[in-house]
């Protein structure tokens, strides 16, 4: 039971971290266009845009670490 919960949290870890670069990549090559997009959806200032970015992925990161990570070594530290 164990060991499956920690292969679970092992590749939820992968998967999400996977799914942040994969966020980060998209923002570095297409910045300008999805700012544009999302500016005339919401009416989102360019400063407001990256701010809510940045925000969002350094929360989604810290999950990543708070609720995959951190059980993942836990459930490796005790066998």
């Amino acid at each position: 039971m164990l060991e499956t919960a920690r292969e679970i949290l092992g590749w939820c870890t992968l998967i999400n971290w996977a799914v942040l670069f994969f966020w980060w990549a998209t923002l570095a090559v297409a910045h300008d266009g999805l700012q544009a997009l999302h500016g005339k959806w919401f009416a989102i200032a360019p400063e407001r845009f990256d701010e809510i970015h940045y925000r969002l992925m350094g929360e989604f990161k810290l999950g990543i670490i708070l609720l995959n990570f951190t059980p993942y070594l836990a459930l490796r530290a005790i066998g």
